[in-house]
């Protein structure tokens, strides 16, 4: 015998609820397999929950969109502040600078790698540093590097901070709207299988078949367990035994 199945999607929860709705205003109340009190609770609850549904979908829509720009600003300050530092460890292996002006950038004067730039809080350090660094060189009268120059790198890194601040409000938005979600799906859950024991208990003095096929005009779901399945593909006639 197949099994009822609930709902276990928000879109599936939508659907359940819709449909009790839709029920509940075509059918005279009497002639209505669940209870006026639930249907009231069904038209109550579904506009919230449609509406939190769609605010989390609009606001992971916008993430993710965002999140595109973002890793390409994302890659490109990576790259020249990776490229800043390289710059100035081939001046320091020509000769052109002294070892110790790794100093100025946080880097320990005989520390020949290029540091850790994996992550997002790597990357804002890193990019602080060698802003900073190149700032109080220049103001001691040196010889900025170039290509890139730090003005380059600051733009790159200041737009990299703008999008990365957006990027965390986003992620926060899509958060919070996620949890208000999951705060409403066990009432979704609840009032959904009243609806569905309620029909269900109008139908049962039915046959088993007949009873879920009018369950099933009220948005009720059985699914046949894979025995069930394999023993109706089997009991069914042949295209060869129709012919005959």
């Amino acid at each position: 015998m197949p099994y009822r199945r609930l709902p276990n999607t928000d879109k599936a929860r939508i659907k359940a609820l819709k449909n009790a709705s839709i029920k509940g205003q075509e059918i005279l109340p009497f002639k209505l397999a669940f209870s006026q009190s639930v249907f009231q609770k069904v038209q109550s609850f579904l506009p919230t929950f449609e509406y939190t549904m769609l605010q989390h979908n609009q606001a992971y829509t916008i993430q993710v969109n965002k999140n595109k720009e973002y890793l390409k600003v994302l890659k490109k300050v990576k790259l020249y502040i990776s490229h800043f530092i390289q710059v100035v460890n081939m001046a320091i292996l020509r000769g052109d600078l002294s070892p110790s002006v790794r100093k100025y950038y946080g880097i320990d004067e005989n520390d020949k790698n290029l540091p850790s730039l994996n992550t997002e809080s790597d990357i804002i350090k890193w990019g602080e540093k060698i802003i900073k660094g190149e700032t109080l060189r220049s103001l001691k009268g040196f010889s900025p590097i170039t290509n890139p120059t730090i003005a380059v790198v600051k733009v790159r890194y200041e737009k990299f901070l703008e999008i990365y601040n957006y990027q965390k409000i986003l992620q926060k938005n899509s958060s919070r709207s996620l949890k208000g979600l999951a705060l409403l799906r066990p009432q979704a859950d609840e009032i959904i299988l009243n609806v569905w024991n309620e029909v269900e208990n109008s139908f049962k003095n039915l046959p088993e078949d007949l009873k879920r096929e009018k369950a099933k005009k009220y948005g009720l779901v059985y699914v046949f367990r894979k025995n069930e399945i394999r023993k109706i593909n089997f009991l069914k006639p042949t295209a060869h035994e129709l012919v005959k």
